[in-house]
C-alpha cells in the first residue's frame, strides 16, 4: 500500500524555511497566535463550527460564507473573486473550508466551488498579502487506494498504511478537485511565496459520533454494509476537537512552507499515516473511535 512515489509527489512532504530546517523535532508554537486574524471560508459548516468552538479564544476569527448565519461576517460566493477579496484584507492566515463536499457531487458543482472557488481563495490571499493558507483537502484525493482495498483494510490487524508520499489517485470528481487544490497550493508556495498546508481530512461528522445510527448511511459511494461502515469509521473518524487542533497546528507551524497531512483521530485502526503530522506540526489527537 505504500506506493513508490514519483519525483513530484515524493517531494510533497513538508519542506521547511531555511531558518527552521535545523530546528528541534517538534515545532514551537508561537505565543503570538493569540493575535492572529484568521479568515475562515465556509464558516457556517460543521468544521467551521468546530473551529469557533475550539479555537475561538486563540485567534481572531472572521467568517465568510455564501449564506448569512452564525459565524458569518461576510456573505459571498467563493466563485466570485471580486466579491470575496475585501474579506482578505488584514488577515494573517486563511482556513479554506468552503467547497461542495459530497463525494458524488456533479462536475458543474465541483467546477464552481472547488476549482474556480479554490483558485479565487489562493489568488485573493496573494493579492491581499496574506502569508498562509490552510487548505481543507480530503482523503478522496487518494481514495482509490481505499476503494481497491475495502473492506478488508478496515480490520484492526490489517497492516496496510497510506502515507503522504503516495501518488494521487482520486476516487471522484470531488477527489480530483482536492488533488488540484493541493497542487495549486504548491504553485502559490513556489511562485508567490505563500505558506500552504493541506489537510486530507477523514470523517468529520456533524453529530461528532462515529457510532451514531445515522452513520450507517454515511459511505454511500462504497458498497458497504452498516457493520462495515462502522468498521470504516473506527479507522477514519476525525473528532471535531481533533480537527480544530490539527488546523491550529497548521496555523502555528510557520516553519513549514508546504505540507500534506492526514486528519484522523487516535483511532484503533489507522490506515492513513499520521507520522509526518505528529513530527512536523506537533499534531497530537486526543480522541478515538471505539474499538
Amino acid at each position: 500500500m505504500r506506493a513508490a512515489p514519483g519525483p513530484e509527489r515524493g517531494a510533497a512532504r513538508a519542506y521547511l524555511s531555511d531558518d527552521a530546517a535545523g530546528a528541534a523535532e517538534r515545532p514551537q508554537q508561537k505565543a503570538s497566535s493569540l493575535m492572529k486574524r484568521v479568515l475562515v471560508t465556509g464558516s457556517g459548516g460543521t468544521i467551521g463550527r468546530a473551529v469557533w468552538e475550539h479555537l475561538g479564544e486563540r485567534y481572531t476569527l472572521v467568517g465568510l460564507d455564501r449564506a448569512a448565519g452564525e459565524r458569518v461576517e461576510q456573505v459571498a460566493d467563493i466563485a466570485d473573486l471580486d466579491a470575496i477579496q475585501p474579506a482578505f484584507a488584514g488577515a494573517d492566515a486563511v482556513v479554506h473550508l468552503a467547497a461542495t463536499v459530497s463525494v458524488e457531487s456533479p462536475w458543474a458543482d465541483v467546477l464552481h466551488s472547488n476549482l474556480i472557488g479554490t483558485y479565487n481563495v489562493y489568488e485573493a490571499a496573494r493579492r491581499a498579502g496574506v502569508p498562509a493558507v490552510v487548505f481543507a483537502s480530503s482523503n478522496h484525493a487518494v481514495g482509490m487506494y481505499e476503494v481497491e482495498a475495502s473492506p478488508s483494510i478496515y480490520a484492526l490487524d490489517d497492516p496496510r498504511s497510506i502515507d503522504w508520499r503516495v501518488d494521487v489517485r482520486p476516487d471522484s470528481y470531488y477527489g480530483v478537485s482536492k488533488a488540484y487544490g493541493e497542487d495549486l497550493g504548491r504553485y502559490y508556495v513556489e511562485n508567490h511565496g505563500l505558506r500552504v498546508t493541506c489537510l486530507r481530512i477523514g470523517s468529520v461528522r456533524a453529530d461528532d459520533d462515529p457510532r451514531s445510527p445515522a452513520a450507517a448511511a454515511s459511505s454511500g459511494w462504497l458498497p458497504l454494509t452498516p457493520a462495515q461502515v462502522y468498521e470504516r469509521l473506527r479507522a477514519t473518524w476525525l473528532s471535531q476537537r481533533d480537527c480544530a487542533q490539527l488546523i491550529g497546528c497548521c496555523l502555528d507551524a510557520e516553519q513549514v512552507k508546504f505540507g500534506i497531512y492526514y486528519g484522523i483521530s487516535n483511532n484503533p485502526r489507522q490506515f492513513w499515516d499520521l507520522s509526518n503530522a505528529r513530527e512536523e506540526i506537533g499534531y497530537a489527537p486526543q480522541d478515538s473511535a471505539p474499538s
